[in-house]
């Protein structure tokens, strides 16, 4: 009985062999899988029964080869591992470094991690080191409301009365466009010299402050010139603090005028645009300002709210949610005769950076028609603020609503849901140049403790959507002593350049009296802030005893990372927290999520677990086991966690007490001993306070062994225990070559090297010339091998990485090779560890032709298998290469080996693309299974404009409607037209950057923004499976089997004839994505706590100072002669702004 050929147009020549899943064999295919619908040429053969069916597939005298049986197959398995073990025998030496570690047992102890006490120990740390940096806080707030309190106003006070070290100073003297030289600044500015410090990493002068002013505040203002006379008093505070604690960074205090003094005094660091930089809209001010916030933004979008006062309202809504952090909940809704939120957020969800980036993308989308409804929109308002079943601040509340004008009070809304205990704030905003009565919304915010602030022009906008902190911080400062209190922010990056940075912060009150038995002052004046760089906290955590997969990490009660070993943004944004979630920085799964939770609630655990973990070069993921340990961190918001795999409860530490044998081990670290003992490549630890880094291992040794030639391993300016353990190790490892290496011929095996990675640093690889192709990681705890090894047993193959966009493999000169390691696991008097991995370097070309013979029919190695015309054979990996695809693959799913000529240069790809069909089956058939998730630290390429064939928009430009209407030519085109130039380049709804001044900017290079990731690991199948791919008459028969004690699917398939199957293409390849849907993520949002504290309300409150509008209209006259000299390009001198707190004179 013959089997038809397969056919695609023209049939194959002879008749095809075939082969069908064996019934009673193997795993069913998975639920994903597609079921071959029945056709005409094989349902009988589907139900014929196996011993039926078994004859056919080896029928005799068939003049065809036939598609190989199970048991071949199963057998060239065997053949392929039994070599692998072979030669990781002869060559890795996992067997002999037991014995070399055995017979050395005197040279070091076998010490063991404590989880319980080392991660209270290391909070117990953090903790000294957080107090230390509370205690400068306190003694600065204290002197700074002191100073206050003692300083006189001078109502005539000048410019050059002040001396001060302006930090913008520099800059602007080097910008002959800056607003200080064109009009002749009278400001007395100190001229510094700076010594560059490796702490600040940045130039400094510890003997004086800086201080930096925005842009947009005008300097000569006898509010800011009383603001610098008073503060400059606090010179010697932050002086004497640095002599108490000689580790304080920045110690800065944050005005509520905007000013910001700092120490120790540095240049700015302007940016190439204009520097809009203000203090109180950084993180660290805002948090210390006020406490949590429920807010509900309402926007006027009635017919009479278009062109200007339109654009107004959205950047005004979007810079009102700049001054929101992750402590705050809000929503935004617009409302004419009816309210409705602008996104598909309908609740107060969190003020995190990506919701507010719904918010900021929805606003602009609001379009003007309709009638104006106050109540249509407070009423909304209230509603969400009275939700009790979701997430919030629980603290303060407010509406803040954006219009245009109206007549009505909306007073019933106000005795319905907010009197009489006024729980719930209202402030107003009149936006756009308008002649309609603001008495109504004057009334509105003072009868509902709020504030009125009006709107005219984008000049206004930052000013009056930052000052409502004002309001809110009087409830704290009426507490006192009660609301003094530190907190800790979350983590961000430092603008002055020190990297990433939380900050503890207090705030710093008004103690004046306006007279005589007046009330309190209820002003806040500011912020003061001391900085923690990361790195200081991350040296109190153990660095090398836990492992190269154990480490410490922490987070706040946001569940946002403070310290964990995958915090790493590729760009950073000052204005932004670097929020990254626990749940996030690992794959999350349920039991992490109650770690989380526990941890947030400062509750003290440990929990082992099985979860996912993704590799170094986030290509693979392991499942793994992992102890997890944790406490909270006391007087601080912060929770301290450990995580230690089993492997690594025990850990060695040398004792190399004998100098000589010292001597004669750091000699095998010489460049000389390479070329017998193979070359040594060393971790670049700090292994003593002098020794100078460098990326360049070569001459990182070459500053190791100069520094070694002055000091001793038992120096006290060395770390003793990374010493001894180096040192050791390349002892060790040098036996390893005496033993085994050195009287091997490794091109018998085809192998282009053999190397030994140990926990002390130590990477030696032989023979010598092969390190010139080594291009693994120097640091074992940083190398992808070193760490999967460790977490998996047996052999771990791992292919050179490929890119599908770069060029193909070069196979010259035998260089390309394929990494297979082991990791050498000790048992020591009942304690079990793995101090190294050991591995061989297969030389690519050589063992795919191995693979070949391997997995064929030969009987002798010199002797193929033969088929003549009248006998029947079963195809072979060899000789029948032309008909069948046999290939290695790993766990992650590349392409490890193949019997095809042209896909050697395609190793290390993604199997799918090398043969899209054939992984889309593996997948489907639970060969391997998927894991998506998503980066939120990665750096994208900015997005091509979508409109570049118009030109870029400027100024705003005015309608028809505009040009017809007076009040725009007394106000708008002239105040506007100054502040729109200024404030413009930051908005981006306004101007256009301009793609040529953007070009050499790293900013406009590379925005933060959401990869998506798509790693592969093997499935729940572990037996031998053949099995069909139905196409028709295009289908394909494959076997796949898992190759014992490896991570590689040994699979054998049919080579296709046509490409009437290539529909399904998996993708592991990292895609730009928007993540998670966000409208889906807040209904169920992740588990978090506020801020234990909250200061919201207090009974002696003075609400009657609650903003007025202007009371002078404006002057044709003034305004067109201000527009000429704009024109003209003489820009008149500013004057001083008059801020609506006049109780700032104090």
């Amino acid at each position: 009985m013959a089997v038809p050929a397969r056919t695609c147009g023209a049939s194959r020549p002879g008749p095809a062999p075939t082969a069908l899943p064996w019934p009673g064999r193997g795993p069913q295919p998975g639920p994903g899988a597609r079921r071959p619908p029945s056709r005409p040429p094989r349902p009988l053969l589907l139900l014929l029964p196996p011993l039926l069916l078994l004859p056919l597939l080896a029928a005799p005298g068939a003049s065809a080869y036939s598609f190989p049986q199970q048991h071949t197959m199963q057998h060239w398995a065997r053949r392929l591992e039994q070599e692998i073990d072979g030669v990781m025998r002869i060559f890795g030496g996992v067997q002999q470094l037991r014995e070399i570690y055995k017979d050395n047992r005197n040279l070091f102890e076998v010490q063991e991690n404590e989880p319980q006490k080392l991660v209270e120990k290391v909070a117990g740390d953090i903790e000294s080191l957080l107090d230390r940096k509370v205690q400068a806080l306190k003694r600065l707030a204290d002197a700074a409301e002191n100073f206050q309190k003692a300083h006189r106003w001078q109502d005539n006070i000048k410019e050059e009365d002040i001396l001060y070290y302006d930090a913008k100073a520099d800059a602007e003297l080097d910008d002959p466009e800056s607003e200080d030289v064109e009009r002749g600044s009278k400001v007395s500015t100190l001229r510094l010299d700076f010594v560059e410090d490796s702490n600040f990493k940045n130039k400094v002068n510890y003997s004086y402050t800086a201080v930096q002013i925005p842009t947009d505040i005008y300097k000569g203002s006898t509010v800011i010139l009383n603001e610098l006379n008073w503060t400059e008093a606090l010179e010697n505070v932050f002086i004497e603090n640095r002599r108490q604690d000689p580790t304080l960074l920045w110690q800065v205090f944050g005005s509520a005028t905007g000013v910001t003094r700092y120490y120790p005094a540095t240049p700015w660091r302007a940016p190439k645009k204009i520097d809009l930089y203000d203090v109180r809209r950084r993180p660290w001010y805002i948090q210390g300002a006020s406490s949590p916030k429920d807010m509900v933004i309402i926007v006027d979008v009635s017919g009479s709210v278009s062109g200007l006062t339109l654009k107004l309202m959205k950047t005004s809504v979007c810079e009102m949610l700049d001054t929101l952090s992750d402590d705050d909940y809000v929503n935004v809704a617009s409302f004419n005769e009816k309210a409705q939120p602008v996104s598909c957020f309908t609740h107060l969800v969190q003020a995190n950076v990506r919701n507010k980036k719904v918010f900021k993308e929805a606003v602009q989308g609001m379009v003007a028609k309709g009638t104006t409804g106050y109540k249509a929109g407070f009423e909304y308002a209230f509603d969400q603020l009275q939700n009790s079943n979701i997430t919030r601040a629980n603290c303060n509340k407010m509406i803040m609503m954006f219009t245009d004008g109206g007549e009505d009070r909306v007073q019933d809304v106000f005795e319905k849901y907010n009197w009489p205990n006024r729980t719930v704030r209202v402030f107003t905003f009149s936006v756009g140049q308008h002649n309609y009565d603001v008495t109504p919304l004057q009334w509105m915010a003072c009868a509902n403790k709020g504030y009125y602030f009006e709107i005219p022009s984008i000049g206004a906008i930052r000013i009056n959507t930052q000052e409502y902190l004002d309001v809110l911080g009087r409830p704290m400062v009426l507490a006192g002593k009660e609301a003094k209190q530190v907190q800790w922010t979350n983590v961000y990056e430092d603008a002055l350049g020190l990297g990433l940075v939380v900050t503890g912060t207090l705030p710093v009150f008004n103690l004046t009296q306006d007279g005589p038995g007046e009330k309190k002052n209820q002003l806040i004046l500011g912020v003061m802030g001391i900085d923690v760089a990361l790195n200081d906290i991350k040296r109190l955590t153990p660095n090398y005893t836990l492992g190269a997969n154990g480490y410490v990490f922490a987070i706040d009660l946001n569940g946002y990372v403070l310290l964990h070993p995958n915090l790493k943004p590729q760009t950073t944004n000052f204005r932004e927290p670097v929020t990254l979630d626990f749940l996030d920085a690992e794959l999350e799964d349920e039991n992490k999520e109650e770690i989380r939770r526990s941890m947030i609630d400062g509750n003290k655990g440990h929990k082992q677990i099985r979860t996912l973990v993704k590799s170094l070069d986030e290509r693979y993921v392991d499942e793994v086991v992992r102890n997890y340990t944790w406490v909270p961190i006391r007087s601080t918001n912060y929770s301290l966690g450990l995580v230690l795999p089993p492997y690594s409860t025990f850990y060695l530490q040398a004792n190399l007490s004998d100098q000589i044998l010292q001597v004669k081990y750091f000699e095998f670290l010489l460049p000389s001993s390479f070329e017998s003992e193979g070359h040594v490549f060393i971790a670049p630890r700090e292994y003593c306070k002098d020794l100078n880094a460098s990326d360049n291992n070569t001459e990182f040794l070459k500053n190791f062994i100069e520094l070694m030639e002055k000091v001793t391993p038992d120096s006290k300016q060395c770390n003793n225990f990374l010493l001894h353990n180096l040192i050791l190790d390349t002892g060790i490892t040098q036996q390893l070559v005496e033993r085994v290496w050195r009287d091997q011929d490794l091109n018998t095996y085809s192998l282009l090297a053999v190397f030994a990675a140990t926990d002390g640093g130590i990477t030696r690889v032989f023979p010598n010339k092969a390190a010139e192709d080594w291009t693994e990681n120097p640091e074992p705890f940083n190398a992808s091998f070193y760490r999967r090894s460790l977490d998996n047993r047996g052999y771990v193959f791992k292919p050179p990485h490929q890119d599908a966009l770069l060029r193909p493999l070069e196979l010259e000169n035998d260089t390309v090779g394929i990494l297979v390691s082991t990791a050498v696991e000790l048992s020591l008097g009942g304690r079990s560890l793995r101090p190294a991995v050991v591995g061989v370097k297969l030389d690519l070309e050589a063992w795919a032709e191995k693979f070949k013979v391997l997995a064929s029919n030969r009987t002798h190695q010199d002797q193929p298998q033969k088929c003549g015309p009248s006998s029947h054979c079963e195809m072979d990996c060899e000789v029948n290469n032309e008909d069948l695809l046999c290939v290695l693959i790993d766990d992650g799913g590349f392409l490890v080996l193949s019997n095809q000529n042209h896909q050697w240069d395609q190793v290390g790809r993604f199997f799918s693309e090398v043969d899209a069909n054939l992984m889309l089956a593996l997948y489907n058939n639970s060969f391997y299974t998927r894991k998506e998730s998503y980066d939120y630290q990665a750096a994208c390429a900015p997005q091509p404009p979508g409109n570049l064939g118009a030109a870029p928009r400027g100024v705003f430009v005015p309608t028809i409607a505009d040009f017809l209407n007076l009040a725009w030519w007394t106000s708008a085109a002239a105040w506007s037209l100054f502040q729109q130039l200024l404030y413009g380049l930051i908005y981006h709804s306004w101007f256009h950057a301009d793609p040529t001044e953007a070009e050499g900017s790293p900013e406009a290079r590379e925005s933060s923004c959401v990869m998506k990731q798509t790693q592969y690991y093997f499935g729940s199948v572990n037996a031998s499976y053949n099995a069909i791919i139905d196409c028709g008459n295009c289908s394909r028969l494959f076997h796949a089997q898992r190759l014992t004690n490896t991570n590689l699917l040994f699979v054998v398939a049919e080579k296709p004839l046509c490409s009437q199957c290539e529909a399904g293409r998996l993708l592991q390849k990292e895609t730009h994505s928007d993540g998670p849907e966000q409208c889906e993520l807040v209904q169920r949002p992740r588990y978090r706590r506020g801020p234990h504290i909250c200061f919201d309300y207090n009974a002696t409150e003075d609400t009657s100072d609650c903003g007025r509008g202007a009371s002078f209209p404006p002057s044709l006259g003034v305004l067109v002669s201000l527009q000429l000299l704009l024109l003209l390009g003489l820009p008149p001198r500013p004057q001083p702004q008059v801020h609506a707190h006049a109780s700032r004179r104090v």
